[in-house]
């Protein structure tokens, strides 16, 4: 049977979840195996407004925004961690209807959807790691005032952790590793930063990044899990990426050895010049997982 090319569209949706207003992009047909793609920081579901469409003829895809990220709307006594946002994202599956899925995770995603896969390991399906990190060795060096920011949150290092959310910083986690600055669309850092610069969402994100902390305690959790589960894994890496090295794709070979592992020449935010080459990898991928 041929695609559907009005099911194939992307459209625009939300979804109430316990008083948050989950925004999110979805496409496909419901009745095909079906694809949460979780993004990081500090985007929201734009960055996969290329990869849907690549996606969507054999998949049902959905892309939410994270609470404080992109234009999912939470009530001021939302509780920004990412035990949270996890909790967040499994009523929102629910909410739509979304019993059994691959997961896409990137940056902060990767916190969020490993959690889920803790949490409801029978849910997921497979998972897709674009940079996004579950191993102490993929984190680099430039992580380094974040460890101490954890180490001691006092207000002057939280405000050193300010810059993260400068454009100029947003502009740089872009581009820097892009082997082509200019294939790089600058409505996406500029979308990112008129979004962090709300009234309070800098409190926010400087909240979320003391929490990461945890997220590194927990790998030690999510490795058992691959071990224990075996789930497929496809890990998608741009090589030149400044916080999540290759050797953290290169790690999951240890608990899963049928991991597949691919560097592409690109950095952190690898879909921006790299997404025709990704979207094969995953279709090969899913196809033979979720066929």
């Amino acid at each position: 049977m041929a695609p559907d090319p009005v099911r194939s569209q992307t459209v625009l949706r939300r979804a109430e979840v316990d008083g948050v207003s989950v925004f999110y992009r979805e496409a496909g047909d419901p009745r095909n195996p079906a694809i949460l793609l979780l993004h990081g920081f500090p985007t929201s579901s734009h960055q996969f407004r290329d990869l849907i469409p690549r996606l969507a003829d054999l998949y049902h895809v959905v892309a939410p925004d994270l609470p404080g990220f992109g234009f999912t709307t939470a009530p001021e006594s939302f509780d920004y961690s990412f035990a949270r946002l996890a909790e967040t994202m499994a009523g929102f599956t629910d909410a739509i209807g979304l019993a059994r899925h691959a997961i896409y995770i990137f940056d902060y995603g990767a916190p969020v959807g490993l959690r889920l896969a803790l949490a409801r390991p029978d849910a997921i399906t497979a998972i897709v790691s674009q940079n996004g990190n579950a191993y102490e060795e993929g984190l680099s060096d430039g992580w380094g005032p974040t460890r101490a920011y954890w180490a001691d949150p006092s207000p002057a290092n939280r405000e050193a952790m300010r810059g993260m959310l400068s454009l100029e910083t947003t502009r740089w986690q872009y581009t820097h590793g892009a082997p082509d600055e200019t294939q790089v669309a600058p409505e996406a850092y500029w979308l990112d930063y008129a979004l962090m610069s709300r009234p309070g969402n800098d409190e926010i994100q400087l909240g979320l990044i003391a929490d990461y902390a945890g997220n590194v305690a927990l790998y030690p959790r999510i490795q058992a899990y691959f071990r224990d589960r075996q789930p497929p894994l496809l890990a998608v890496w741009g090589a030149r990426d400044p916080f999540f090295l290759p050797a953290g794709a290169e790690a999951f070979l240890r608990d899963l050895p049928k991991a597949e592992v691919h560097l592409v020449d690109a950095g952190h935010f690898a879909l921006e010049t790299h997404g025709r080459e990704i979207a094969d990898y995953i279709r090969d991928f899913l196809g033979r997982h979720l066929a």
